[in-house]
């Protein structure tokens, strides 16, 4: 799912400074390429695993899943700890997704790079949008776009619930012609959410805020990132199946 931590209702007056060095844009972007790092590192890790130790391999997924969560819980309530998180939040997104990914490259070659690929280029074209303000974040864009990550969370939840009983959502996890379309309309929803990104690196920057939402916001992007490359992985592995 998207990540939680990023608005604009944030912002806090006694946030700003008026003395020291404030939030930039330029910051938050290095700090991206510092979590990339990490999360490279931590797929390396579970890469390296998978091929040498399988059997551990399934505890790194868990308990980086839900270290990670619990990273982003307590980045949510307190910004400061941010700057601390950060990395191992991507760490750990990373020993998650190096399985994960290496499940889809083992039944379709090349899926994994293509994904990655896609990834950056929904990540380029929205950033070009939203700088040419063809794109822009408004209340209204606010209010459809949480209502549609609600929603999302919704059926994910509905269909966790039901694959406990042996059940589950029909067609929409599927390759067939509504799980794929399920699936594009995730994509887009989680490509949306990248302008949210930008509006609050943006205002943030914009509002002198402290150097510590330089991490908070490139947490957030991090959060957004992993979450659209998971769901395109997803769409390209049912179109895949079609084949």
């Amino acid at each position: 799912m998207s990540n939680p931590i990023l608005n604009e209702n944030r912002f806090s007056p006694k946030e700003r400074i008026l003395d020291g060095e404030p939030m930039t844009v330029q910051g938050t972007v290095s700090k991206i390429f510092m979590l990339f790092a990490c999360l490279i590192a931590g797929s390396a890790i579970s890469i390296y695993y998978l091929f040498t130790n399988p059997a551990i391999v399934s505890g790194l997924m868990i308990g980086g899943a839900v270290l990670a969560f619990i990273f982003v819980l307590i980045a949510s309530f307190n910004i400061k700890t941010a700057k601390y998180l950060a990395a191992p939040y991507a760490l750990l997104e990373g020993l998650v997704l190096g399985a994960f990914s290496m499940f889809f490259e083992a039944q379709w070659h090349g899926i994994v790079l293509q994904a990655i690929l896609s990834t950056f280029a929904v990540l380029f074209v929205m950033l070009m949008l939203y700088k040419a303000r063809v794109i822009r974040y408004t209340e209204k864009f606010q209010a459809v776009l949480m209502t549609s990550m609600l929603s999302i969370l919704a059926i994910y939840l509905i269909q966790m619930v039901a694959s406990f009983f042996g059940r589950g959502i029909p067609g929409i996890f599927e390759a067939g012609l509504i799980g794929i379309g399920f699936s594009l309309f995730v994509v887009v929803i989680a490509a949306m959410a990248l302008i949210q990104d930008f509006f609050f690196i943006e205002t943030a920057s914009q509002n002198m805020l402290s150097k510590d939402y330089e991490w908070y916001g490139a947490m957030g992007l991090m959060i957004t990132l992993v979450w659209l490359y998971t769901e395109i992985l997803r769409l390209l592995a049912k179109l895949n199946s079609r084949n």
